[in-house]
């Protein structure tokens, strides 16, 4: 489990950088700051909330961290989705990033089943 929560740290750390350098792209060379604006703040809340979770109260504290975090990832996928249907992506910028995002949301969701079956009266 502490292999997986280093990765999901590692990933989604990786994940703001990305989101972060995609932004500036966006508002600096294609004038767009609203989706992008909604973008930056949903792709690295991901990681602060990896990050909190890490510091959970108690196993009811990780999992609710965890599941805010799987929102804030599935939230990012629909903003770039957003961006690509409106032209303000190419289908390469796309789909490197997206492909990122979902691995990161599979893994999020993955660790919420698995910690909430290991959790003490099945959470």
């Amino acid at each position: 489990m502490s292999e997986r929560k280093s990765t999901m740290k590692d990933k989604s750390f990786a994940f703001s950088i990305r989101i972060i350098n995609l932004y500036k792209y966006l508002s600096k060379s294609k004038k767009e700051f609203v989706v992008s604006n909604q973008l930056l703040r949903s792709g690295t809340a991901v990681g602060a909330l990896i990050r909190e979770a890490q510091n959970a109260e108690s196993g009811k504290d990780f999992i609710h961290k965890l599941s805010i975090a799987q929102k804030e990832c599935d939230e990012s996928l629909y903003w770039l989705e957003l961006l690509i249907a409106t032209d303000f992506l190419t289908s390469t910028e796309f789909e490197s990033i997206n492909k990122e995002g979902t691995e990161l949301l599979k893994m999020l969701r993955s660790a919420i089943v698995t910690s909430k079956k290991n959790a003490p009266h099945n959470l």
